[in-house]
C-alpha cells in the first residue's frame, strides 16, 4: 500500500494497473477513517482488483463558518486502516495540488441540492460535485463508493454521473453505526461525554421513524411529528432539519407512496450531526 501526494502519481500507477488489465474501485474521504470508511474499502476491495483512497479534507465544501481547520485529521492512522482492509494506494494531495492557482471551474447542481443540507449549507454540494468529478477524472475508476449515512450526498454524485455521461457505477453502502446506536462520524470525536450521551437521540428517533414505517404508517408528518418530539426532549439537541423526501428528487413529500428518505441534521451543542434510513430499507 503507498500513499502518493499528487495527480500524477496516481495516474501512473492506474495507468500500470490497467495495463494489466485490472479493475479499480475509488473511495473518496477526508480522512480520520473510522469502520464506516472501513467498510467503503471492504466492498471496493471485494469488487474491484485494486481501491484507490482519497485521503483529503476538500476546502471547497466548507462554508466560512464551518470547521475546516477543526476538522480531524490523522493520515498515520488512516493508512494503517487502508492497509488493513485491502486498500492499495492512498491520494493524500494538499490543497494546492487540487486547486491550483487561478483554479474557477466548477460543478453545481439545481433541484436535489436545494433541500435537505443544501439550505443550511449553501456552498456544501458545489465543493463536492467539482473535488468529485476531479477524483472521478483523475482516478478514472470503474467503481466508486460511498456511505448512504450522507444520503443526499449520494443522491446528488449518482444524479450528477447520469447528467454528465460518466461510465462509472456508484455503490452506496449501508449506514455503520456504534453498538448504542449512533451512526459512525469523524465528527463524533468533538463530543464531550455529555454530548455523545444525548446525540443518541438522533438513532432513537431514526430506529422509531423505522418502526411506524414497518407497521404500515404513510402520513410523513405523523412520523415526522413523533421523531421530533423525541429528539426536542433532548435539552443538548437543536434540529437543523427532519425531513421525508422523495429518494429521486429530494423534494419533500406528504404521503409514503414511493421510495422516499426520512434525513435529518441535529445539533449536539456546537457539533452538527446527520443520520437517515431509506423506506426501502426498513
Amino acid at each position: 500500500m503507498k500513499i502518493v501526494k499528487t495527480i500524477e502519481e496516481v495516474r501512473a500507477q492506474v495507468k500500470a494497473w490497467r495495463a494489466q488489465g485490472l479493475t479499480v474501485g475509488l473511495v473518496p474521504t477526508m480522512g480520520y477513517l473510522h469502520e464506516g470508511h472501513a467498510s467503503l474499502i471492504d466492498a471496493s476491495h471485494r469488487d474491484n482488483d485494486r481501491t484507490v483512497v482519497s485521503d483529503f479534507v476538500n476546502p471547497m465544501q466548507f462554508g466560512p463558518t464551518e470547521d475546516l481547520e477543526s476538522y480531524p485529521r490523522d493520515i498515520e492512522h488512516d493508512a494503517r486502516l487502508v492497509e488493513a482492509h485491502g486498500g492499495d494506494l492512498i491520494f493524500h494531495p494538499e490543497p494546492e495540488e487540487m486547486y491550483h492557482e487561478g483554479f474557477s471551474s466548477f460543478v453545481d447542481m439545481t433541484v436535489l441540492t436545494q433541500e435537505l443540507c443544501g439550505l443550511s449549507r449553501p456552498v456544501h454540494f458545489r465543493g463536492v460535485c467539482t473535488v468529485v468529478s476531479k477524483l472521478f477524472h483523475i482516478v478514472k475508476p470503474d467503481r466508486a463508493y460511498f456511505g448512504k449515512k450522507d444520503a443526499q450526498q449520494l443522491a446528488v454524485i449518482r444524479h450528477m454521473v447520469d447528467d454528465l455521461n460518466m461510465d462509472i457505477e456508484i455503490i452506496g453502502c449501508p449506514i455503520i453505526r456504534e453498538e448504542d446506536g449512533l451512526a459512525k462520524s469523524s465528527r463524533n470525536t468533538y463530543l464531550s461525554a455529555q454530548e455523545r450521551q444525548a446525540a443518541l437521540v438522533l438513532s432513537r428517533a431514526i430506529f422509531r421513524g423505522m418502526e411506524l414505517v414497518r407497521a404500515g404508517e404513510t402520513d410523513c408528518a405523523a412520523i415526522l411529528k413523533e421523531m421530533r418530539s423525541l429528539i426536542e426532549a433532548e435539552p443538548l439537541a437543536r434540529i437543523d432539519y427532519v425531513k421525508i423526501v422523495d429518494c429521486a428528487t429530494m423534494q419533500q413529500i406528504g404521503t409514503l407512496d414511493r421510495p422516499a428518505l426520512c434525513a435529518m441534521a441535529v445539533y449536539i451543542g456546537k457539533t452538527r450531526l446527520i443520520d437517515n434510513f431509506f423506506t426501502e430499507d426498513v
